[in-house]
């Protein structure tokens, strides 16, 4: 039996403290590394997109700054951070594209290891994976 990442991914962050704060009221976006850490990560995440042959052809016409900073700011919101996301939801923004759960399992990949090079404690990363797995249904259409 094949385990996708999203349910290892649903699986560790039931596993995880849902609280927004660990160690006293260091919220998610703290231990991510606050505005630099999310940057850093995002920044990373987009370059191993674009050495990935699985995914890479669904930015061919993406605006890449547009989508960094969206990204950016997302996490920052979905994190407790002090952002406030105000673009698209992301039912809106994924509509149409018909990504798989490939797709989607090469992104979350790729951001687990983006998150790991970043040196973002495994604790951490299923913290913040388990809030953007939220948006499974908006992203993957069946």
């Amino acid at each position: 039996m094949r385990l996708s990442l999203l349910a290892l991914v649903l699986f560790l962050s039931a596993c995880t403290s849902t609280s927004t704060t660990t160690g006293g009221d260091r919220t998610l976006y703290q231990a991510l590394g606050g505005a630099e850490g999310v940057d850093a990560i995002v920044y990373d995440l987009i370059v191993r997109i674009a050495d990935d042959e699985r995914v890479v052809h669904r930015f061919k016409n993406v605006d890449i700054n547009r989508f960094k900073s969206g990204l950016e700011t997302y996490i920052c919101s979905v994190s407790d951070g002090p952002c406030d996301y105000t673009g698209d939801s992301m039912r809106v923004v994924h509509a149409g594209h018909q990504y798989t759960d490939t797709e989607f399992n090469t992104i979350v990949e790729l951001l687990i290891e983006a998150m790991e090079a970043q040196g973002v404690a495994t604790p951490t990363q299923n913290r913040l994976l388990a809030r953007l797995a939220q948006d499974y249904e908006d992203v993957v259409y069946h």
